[in-house]
């Protein structure tokens, strides 16, 4: 199972557009906000076909905003629209000749190629998240919080759990052999409520929501003997899986500040645990995972222990111990394709790039899989293990589907042509992809520069700083920013008109090991503003027609957080902030999402110099340069409450130079193109209002 750490951490008329450096300053607003999408919209993978030949993903053929599921052969063919007898929520039985899919809350089953479909559980309650017994023969699913058991043979149903009214609801984690379910259950009851408040209906709603870190229970049911044993009870984050003979559980487990991780393996005969693995750091646990080998019991693991992401695996009894990648380089995904031999991505190359490789552990060999410069995502491996499919991307080329036949080895094959033609009609600018070395000597931080367009000798022109929201989130990379390709737009649209544009992988960003990631803890924003100075500071020295007196900064969420931090601890290097949904201050942020919030900086009773230091609204007597507020009232993540209690702090120390717009309807992620649209008009007018000198 995916694991809970990685909870972590976001269009109308296309104008004529030239050809040539200098077609870029026909973009406009419009063209990029609003639909059809100037980009296209990226395929998302959905799943393999039944039969694995085919790839289903999510896209659009005309660049609107609503998709439709289409098809493509993995090795290469035409694109296809999915036919409607194909359900997407489907799983193949072990011996892939039936697969069940869910269609309003009730079961059914069919072939592999989803004939001879009908309804297997047909009930008034909805039932949720079936797995396939081993032997094929047998489906478990949820009904309110129950667990049940169907026989697809002779449809008898057998209920395993009879939970009290009052009690915590089951869910199921997987079969353990053909006579075992391990069993989960979250408990919420320590949750405290919330509002977020909804104002433009007919009445205000007032947006209720609980919010909290779950105790988690992880038990054993037993079918012959009709008994459930619980294994363990932690509040925090656990992980399970199963090993493919059932005879092991391996528990992920991570308490709530995600400072200690523990991998527990239970021998299901006496449900007994053996600590296999174990790691421990002063900032923050991050991207665990644990996974059992399709043959064999070896488990793999995941872990920063010696500083970088790496693959480690390990038996049942925690012998045999071995780390299998080393180096200052991040391993983002990695899959068993047999007993011997592993698939993974890794940064060795650059931290802006992701390649492929297979690697046998037995023999300690690697062979490197791709040879395109490029960024590589998402990745999916089909059940036979015959392919990996994925999202590749290179500088100004959006996010396309390639696929690698991993039986012969052949040269990954482009799978999806959905880029408008109206893009390619844009020359875009390529950034300068930049490593450099931070003011303290050693950290190596990664940049990304754009020039102004036509640009005349001895012209100045003033800059503008993206900061990336999320926080752990790596954004400078040698591809598409699909979390941003909005910005990453509107970027170029600035360039045209006559701005720098930089970003720097602060430190808190992934992908640069846990020290790098870590740094900010205790106190969020002084390293990652000593980082994004020294990227202005190196700008100035080597790009001589950047004014960096005068340098506007912006970003949305932990964005924009920065922003107003940035702007009010350094006023001698940034004039103005445009702070989207920013967290302004950290304790509202700690109540409503502890998961985040906890392992960074602590508690607020426990803690409180932590969150005073890193908030922003700590130092809104300090802040010297006007600020734009832009928020959405009906945000769940950041509450509006963080912008309100900053604008009234900046009212009440009598400061003018400040504007905001509030957005009746949107969230912290916006869905209105009128929205986006308003929402980077008013940055464009605040950073030529306060950034442009009457002569530029």
């Amino acid at each position: 199972m995916r694991s809970f750490l990685k909870i972590c951490l976001l269009f109308l008329f296309i104008p004529m557009l030239a050809h040539g450096q200098s077609g870029v300053d026909t973009l406009s607003l419009e063209s990029i906000f609003y639909d059809p999408l100037l980009a296209g919209n990226r395929p998302d993978i959905v799943s393999f076909s039944p039969n694995g030949s085919h790839i289903y993903y999510q896209a659009n053929d005309s660049s609107m905003t609503e998709e439709e599921l289409f098809q493509r052969p993995v090795k290469g063919g035409e694109q296809t629209l999915v036919a409607d007898k194909v359900e997407q929520n489907f799983s193949v039985s072990p011996d892939r000749k039936k697969l069940f899919y869910l269609d309003e809350g009730d079961i059914w089953i069919a072939n592999i190629d989803f004939s001879n479909k009908r309804k297997l559980v047909d009930t008034q309650s909805s039932e949720y998240g079936a797995e396939w017994s081993p032997d094929s023969d047998r489906i478990a699913y949820v009904q309110e919080g129950d667990i049940y058991i169907i026989d697809i043979n002779n449809s008898k149903l057998t209920q395993v759990t009879n939970k009290d009214e009052d009690e915590t609801g089951y869910s199921i984690e997987g079969w353990a052999g053909n006579h075992k379910l391990v069993l989960s259950q979250y408990d919420t009851s320590g949750y405290e409520e919330y509002y977020f408040p909804e104002y433009a209906g007919k009445y205000v709603e007032p947006g209720a929501t609980r919010r909290g870190i779950a105790r988690r229970v992880i038990s054993i049911a037993d079918l012959k003997k009709g008994e459930i044993t619980q294994l363990l009870e932690k509040k925090g984050y656990v992980d399970t899986e199963i090993s493919t003979d059932g005879l092991y559980l391996a528990t992920d487990i991570t308490g709530a500040p995600m400072k200690k991780r523990d991998v527990k393996v239970f021998n299901l005969e006496s449900n007994k645990p053996t600590t296999v693995f174990e790691d421990s750091t002063d900032g923050w646990l991050y991207d665990t995972e644990i996974a059992f080998a399709p043959s064999g019991n070896k488990l793999m693991i995941h872990s920063e222990k010696d500083g970088w992401n790496h693959i480690y695996t390990v038996n049942p009894d925690g012998s045999q111990l071995h780390q299998h990648t080393k180096g200052a380089f991040e391993v983002p995904w990695a899959e068993w394709l047999n007993g011997a031999e592993i698939i993974y991505a890794s940064t060795e190359v650059d931290p802006g790039e992701r390649h492929v490789y297979r690697m046998d552990i037995d023999k300690n060999q690697t062979e490197k899989l791709t040879t395109e410069t490029g960024f590589r995502q998402n990745f999916e491996l089909s059940d036979d293990k015959s392919h990996v499919v994925y999202q590749y991307s290179y500088f100004n080329e959006p996010f396309e589907l390639y696929s690698l036949n991993l039986t012969n080895n052949k040269d990954e094959k482009r799978l999806t042509q959905t880029i408008p033609d109206q893009f390619s009609q844009v020359d875009w600018q390529k950034e300068d992809y930049i490593r450099f070395t931070a003011r303290d000597g050693e950290t190596k931080l990664s940049m990304s520069i754009l020039e102004p367009i036509n640009k005349t000798q001895n012209s100045e022109h003033p800059v503008v700083v993206f900061v990336h929201g999320a926080g752990s989130l790596q954004n400078v990379y040698k591809g598409w920013s699909n979390n941003y390709y909005r910005e990453y737009m509107f970027h170029q649209y600035l360039t045209a008109k006559g701005y720098y544009v930089i970003e720097v992988d602060y430190r808190h960003s992934t992908g640069y090991g846990r020290e790098f990631r870590e740094d900010v803890t205790d106190w969020m924003g002084k390293y990652e503003t000593r980082d994004i100075i020294d990227g202005i500071d190196y700008l100035a020295e080597h790009y001589e027609q950047a004014d960096t007196s005068r340098v506007g900064i912006y970003g949305g969420s932990y964005g924009g957080f920065m922003a107003l931090y940035a702007t009010s601890v350094a006023p001698n290097y940034f004039d103005a902030a445009a702070a989207l949904r920013a967290v302004t201050n950290w304790e509202n942020y700690y109540h409503t999402n502890p998961w985040y919030t906890q392992p960074r900086l602590g508690t607020p009773e426990a803690d409180s110099v932590n969150f005073a230091r890193s908030s922003p609204i700590t130092y809104v007597e300090e802040l010297e340069d006007p600020v734009l507020i832009l928020h959405g009232l009906t945000d769940n993540n950041v509450g509006f409450q963080d912008a309100a209690q900053y604008i009234e702090e900046l009212i009440q120390t009598g400061n003018k130079e400040f504007d905001m717009m509030m957005y009746p309807t949107e969230r912290h992620s916006f869905q209105d193109p009128d929205a986006w649209y308003d929402e980077y008009s008013r940055i464009f007018d605040f950073f030529n209002k306060n950034l442009k000198s009457e002569d530029s």
